[in-house]
C-alpha cells in the first residue's frame, strides 16, 4: 500500500490495478467526506442514471457518502468496458493531488 505521507508518482499509481485505485480514492473520499468526488466518478459508471435517487443534500454527507460507496460495490465485477481508462485517471489524478 502506498504511503499516506507523500502523494504517489504517476508511474506508482498507474501500475496499481483499477480496482486497487478505487479502493484507495474512496479510502481517501471517504475519509474527507468528498462527495464531489462519488459523483464525479458516478458519473462515468455505466448506468450512472442509477445515482440520480441520491441524496445530496450538504446536510446528509455521511449518507450520501455511504449510499455513493453502496451504489460502486453493486457495479464491482462488472466490465466497466470503455469507461476504464476514464476511472483509472479519476482515480490517479485524485490520488496524486
Amino acid at each position: 500500500m502506498l504511503s499516506d505521507m507523500t502523494s504517489p508518482s504517476f508511474a506508482e499509481l498507474d501500475a496499481l490495478p483499477t480496482e486497487t485505485l478505487r479502493e484507495q480514492a474512496f479510502a481517501k473520499a471517504r475519509a474527507k467526506h468528498d462527495v464531489a468526488f462519488f459523483w464525479s466518478v458516478l458519473g462515468h459508471l455505466p448506468d450512472a442514471g442509477d445515482a440520480a435517487s441520491l441524496d445530496g443534500a450538504p446536510n446528509s454527507i455521511g449518507p450520501t457518502v455511504d449510499e455513493a460507496v453502496a451504489l460502486w460495490r453493486e457495479f464491482e465485477g462488472r466490465d466497466l468496458g470503455a469507461q476504464e481508462p476514464l476511472l483509472r485517471a479519476a482515480f490517479i489524478d485524485y490520488l496524486s493531488r
